[in-house]
């Protein structure tokens, strides 16, 4: 399926082209602490090997910008030319000094300061620095981690997650510094596509229009992180909105690149859905599929459908792949789910976790996933520290996320009612206030 792209700038990103015309990237990102050089280093190589495009590394503050510098360095004497990125959330010190070390830097500059005539300061001396050694930079704002300035203004919307990054982008063209990619991501595929079609139009109203990385952000894992991924990601790609990616998973990070190469490929025009026929009555359609294994039709019955669900263009699927009658209502039940039009198990939001991540993530997010499965249609976070947990839970009724030292804070809503919880007794604690409020 090839796509009219929305043209865009091209930016170079340590020889990957992001833009312009250029294919589709597959990015993803260490999970590992970065001070653990070894560990880091050998996960960059697993995921070089598996086809990786971009790797990110968390840069939580200066201690760790040593580490990315000699991380770098060591890819390079691999023969690994596969460009770093660092992912800083508040620090601007940090961010400019790991700048000369990577090929990007992802930063939210509305984090630099909260008060935003001096955030805006010191994002203008990031852009130098960025400008000086050749380095790219994403501007990534996440629902929910917006900030007081432009909530106060546009509230907790698409709208607001738009308006901010065109603030930014507005400053990068005025200090004339082009290598900009941005990205608007939320849990939420309805937010998460409508923000990325609010700042497409308002790029290109502008008159520059900066390539654009896609991804659902906290998708969770399994069959339904893939789901929710591509729904969102397909959507937009579908569109000509998107120019690089990365299928956020709370599972080894390598296994991320399968997905995300997959949307890269089918949007790059370099292969084609197991979709056979397709029956269309008022709002309701019928589905035939021919795929060779049940990965290939999660992917391919996503990506054909969740547009249309999300848009309302459909109202109800039913499918038929040869994998059974039971397999067959499961993915549509996930698909209705993932496209927020039918919730038949409760909603969750989950990291994929990073170097910030202090406490077994995977294994915490299984045990509350086991243990509320009975609960349909509540919305439960369970995310890996405390920089973007409480921002990202605007969706969610109850929140679970870590403090470090094995300690966790539980939240309702976005309001904390019990902190300092060891993580082997956190779940025992989120069931008991559910089944308290719920009693």
């Amino acid at each position: 399926m090839k796509r009219e792209r929305l043209f865009t700038e091209k930016i170079n990103v340590g020889g990957v082209l992001i833009g312009g015309g250029s294919p589709i990237s597959v990015q993803t990102m260490c999970n590992t602490h970065t001070a653990d050089v070894i560990a880091t280093l050998d996960q960059c190589l697993k995921m070089a090997e598996a086809g990786a495009d971009i790797i990110r590394v968390t840069v939580p503050g200066p201690k760790e910008v040593d580490a990315v510098r000699i991380i770098h360095d060591k890819l390079r004497e691999e023969g690994i030319r596969t460009p770093l990125v660092a992912d800083i959330h508040f620090s601007a010190k940090t961010a400019i000094a790991v700048a000369p070390y990577v090929e990007k830097v992802r930063i939210n500059p509305g984090n630099f300061h909260k008060d935003h005539i001096q955030a805006k300061a010191l994002f203008g001396q990031f852009l130098d620095v960025c400008k000086e050694n050749g380095t790219a930079i994403r501007i990534g704002l996440n629902h929910g981690s917006l900030g007081d300035y432009i909530t106060n203004l546009y509230g907790n919307t698409p709208e607001a997650m738009a308006m901010a990054a065109m603030e930014w982008v507005g400053m990068c063209r005025e200090k004339d510094f082009r290598n900009v990619v941005v990205s608007l991501k939320a849990s939420n595929t309805i937010v998460m596509v409508e923000a990325y079609r609010l700042l497409a139009a308002k790029m290109k109203e502008s008159g520059t229009i900066f390539p654009m990385h896609l991804g659902v952000t906290e998708a969770g894992n399994g069959d339904a992180g893939r789901i929710k991924s591509c729904v969102g990601i397909s959507a937009l790609l579908s569109e000509g909105i998107g120019d690089t990616l990365r299928v956020s998973l709370t599972e080894d990070p390598v296994n991320e690149i399968p997905v995300g190469r997959y949307l890269a490929d089918r949007y790059n025009g370099n292969l084609r859905s197991g979709l056979k026929n397709i029956n269309i009555t008022g709002r309701r359609a019928v589905a035939y599929y021919e795929c060779a294994d049940k990965d290939r039709l999660l992917l391919d019955f996503s990506c054909d459908f969740g547009k249309r669900l999300l848009d309302r263009e459909l109202d109800e699927v039913e499918l038929h792949s040869g994998f059974g009658e039971e397999y067959d209502a499961y993915l549509v039940d996930e698909l209705m789910q993932a496209s927020r039009r039918r919730f038949y198990r409760p909603e969750y939001v989950a990291c994929p976790g990073c170097g910030r991540t202090l406490y077994n993530l995977q294994d915490a997010f299984e045990q509350v996933k086991s243990r509320t499965s009975h609960l349909k249609g509540m919305v439960i976070a369970v995310m890996g520290c405390i920089v973007n947990g409480p921002g990202e839970l605007a969706d969610a009724d109850w929140g679970y996320i870590g403090e470090g030292n094995h300690l966790v804070t539980i939240y309702k809503k976005n309001v904390p009612v019990l902190r300092h919880v060891p993580d082997a007794e956190a779940v025992d604690r989120l069931l008991e206030l559910i089944e308290a409020q719920q009693g």
